[in-house]
């Protein structure tokens, strides 16, 4: 089974949230129906990246990475065209 790390973007604020997951359908929507309490006053949120891993300790070593300084920086250069419009 595959396990996911995903950015979403929120249309409201314009900030960034990153996490990771097994079901990135199902997590996503529980994001945009509020149910996640990080995010439900961020909403409407748009998935705008994510990368699949092989293992839940992959996907939590990377989603560690990603909000963390260069990991910010990754995603600012991997998502450069998308970020500034």
């Amino acid at each position: 089974m595959f396990h996911y790390v995903y950015v979403l973007k929120s249309k409201k604020d314009g900030k960034l949230y990153t996490g990771y997951t097994k079901n990135l359908k199902l997590r996503f929507e529980q994001h945009n129906k509020g149910l996640v309490n990080s995010t439900k006053d961020r909403k409407p949120l748009k998935l705008i990246y994510y990368e699949t891993c092989l293992s839940q300790q992959d996907a939590t070593h990377r989603e560690k990475y990603l909000k963390r300084y260069y990991g910010k920086m990754f995603l600012k250069n991997r998502l450069k065209s998308y970020l500034t419009g």
